[in-house]
């Protein structure tokens, strides 16, 4: 099998940016094995705007701080079925945001879900990275300590 040289590498865990939601640096968890992308939201309020389901939603970007918190509005475009790693389904509201990594931007698709009891306030899964990126997993943080 040959690398792509031409493609960065980023680690198991990094630290992003989200723009639209006002979050200047969260850490993911890289995740292969999980298709699409979480994060973590509580207070999350669904009502209607212009015809269309719009969410509102807190973030606590930061894991460990709870005093910081970020208020987010996004439009859904889609409610989806997510099967956690335990085997768990759930039907998440699903956003469209933009994401920096590596001095790069470009938009992806998030499921918001709580995330109290894990480990990272955000799971990177691989749509969002597919074909721009190689993942090596015995690194950590290639992008920087934070965004």
């Amino acid at each position: 099998m040959t690398r792509d040289s031409t493609k960065p590498t980023i680690g198991w865990r990094e630290w992003v940016g989200l723009p639209e939601l006002g979050v200047d640096a969260i850490e993911v968890k890289v995740d292969t094995g999980a298709r699409s992308s979480a994060l973590h939201a509580f207070d999350a309020r669904s009502f209607e705007k212009n015809g269309a389901e719009f969410v509102r939603f807190t973030i606590h970007p930061e894991r460990g701080d709870e005093n910081r918190s970020i208020e987010a509005e996004c439009e859904v475009i889609a409610r989806r079925w997510v099967t956690s790693s335990s085997g768990h389904r759930t039907r998440r509201p699903v956003i469209r945001t933009t994401i920096e990594l590596l001095g790069r931007t470009w938009p992806i698709e998030v499921t918001l879900s709580n995330r109290d009891t894990l480990g990272f306030r955000m799971l990177l899964g691989r749509q969002a990275i597919q074909r721009r990126f190689l993942v090596d997993v015995s690194k950590s943080y290639l992008g920087g300590t934070n965004a």
